[in-house]
């Protein structure tokens, strides 16, 4: 008997093309599965200010947090808060976080928007918006906030959240917000450059702004507004349509954002027995993340540092001071800047995140 071997019968032949197209389809099948993750990704768009304070939201899409709900965000940035309101009701953004505004609560009052969640607070112990006095006027005799009266303020716009801050100041300090000149100039950066300039007496502004104009002396800093008052001055909202039509979209981008804030939170507000700020042990890396979005054309670790000493205080899951929003839209409704039949209540959807503060 020969060595040779048998040729395989043809019944086997086809068996064994039957079992590699099987194989073959299994691999196809489990590499589209592997692709399909990111091509389901839906896309959301999120109007924001280049602010520390946001550092929840850079968080959230640093560490892939909305990526893991399905969601592909991509971030909008605008020069001024009330701009970001209209984008959400236009449908050109799906999402904003920025300060409150007259005219984002008058929007909101008509039915457009709806408050889901926090973004930042001023308060005590923490850093938080900063006053700064031109040299000139410092120079005059402007080196404290009971001195403002008949002094010029640069805010962007009527209605802003500079221009609260700067009613509560003036309520604090025993003199009248009209005997103040606020100067609307619209940006952020017309009003970093009034200040350099003399072109107003003093501004309100966040604190990545303000210390570096302080530091280098082109102005003087002279008040933090958090020693006046404490306040929900910021939240993420979105549309009433999103809310109603896309709830689930709503409730997948709120979850990705707690995640965002609850790790800013660790890294930079918490306090040792001394009650003083104590960054955790990755804080470098969490500020380079956040640097990233405020600080894109610095230094890297130059931008980290001042991310960590320009670090608002953010609530760790994302929660509103209810109540504070009441007395803000009160105090807007006084000043004519809100409309009466606002109802300050209507604007907030709180049943996205459970345990808002002072929500009873």
């Amino acid at each position: 008997m020969t060595g040779v071997a048998s040729r395989p019968s043809a019944r086997w032949r086809l068996a064994s093309i039957g079992r590699k197209a099987a194989v073959a389809a299994f691999v196809v099948a489990g590499l589209a599965g592997s692709v399909l993750p990111a091509a389901a990704q839906e896309k959301v768009t999120v109007g924001v200010l280049r602010f520390v304070s946001s550092g929840g939201l850079f968080l959230a899409v640093e560490k892939g947090y909305f990526k893991d709900e399905g969601l592909d965000v991509e971030l909008k940035f605008f020069e001024a808060a009330q701009p970001i309101a209209l984008a959400v009701v236009s449908g050109d953004t799906e999402f904003g976080v920025t300060a409150f505004t007259a005219g984002f609560y008058n929007l909101a009052g008509k039915g457009a928007l709806k408050v889901i969640a926090a973004q930042a607070r001023e308060k005590k112990g923490y850093e938080g918006n900063l006053v700064l006095a031109s040299n000139a006027a410092y120079e005059k005799g402007l080196t404290s906030l009971d001195k403002l009266s008949g002094k010029s303020v640069g805010i962007t716009q009527v209605g802003s959240s500079f221009h609260y801050q700067m009613g509560q100041i003036a309520a604090a300090n025993g003199f009248a917000l009209k005997s103040v000149e606020l100067k609307p100039l619209q940006s952020l950066p017309n009003m970093v450059a009034s200040i350099k300039s003399g072109q107003v007496d003093a501004i309100i502004i966040a604190p990545h702004l303000a210390k570096p104009l302080a530091a280098s002396g082109e102005a003087k800093l002279i008040g933090r507004v958090s020693d006046v008052t404490e306040y929900q001055f910021g939240g993420l909202f979105t549309s009433t349509k999103m809310t109603t039509d896309k709830r689930a979209t709503v409730e997948k981008f709120v979850r990705a954002y707690q995640k965002g804030a609850e790790d800013y939170a660790k890294a930079f507000l918490a306090k040792d027995a001394s009650g003083n700020i104590a960054h955790a042990p990755d804080s470098d890396a969490t500020a380079a993340l956040v640097a990233k979005h405020v600080y894109p054309s610095e230094e890297p670790a130059q931008a980290a540092a001042k991310v960590k000493g320009a670090a608002f205080f953010v609530d760790e899951k994302a929660r509103l001071d209810v109540a504070d929003i009441l007395t803000q839209v009160q105090w807007l409704k006084d000043e004519g800047l809100v409309d009466a039949s606002v109802d300050a209540k209507a604007i907030l959807d709180l049943s996205f995140i459970d345990g808002h503060i002072n929500a009873n």
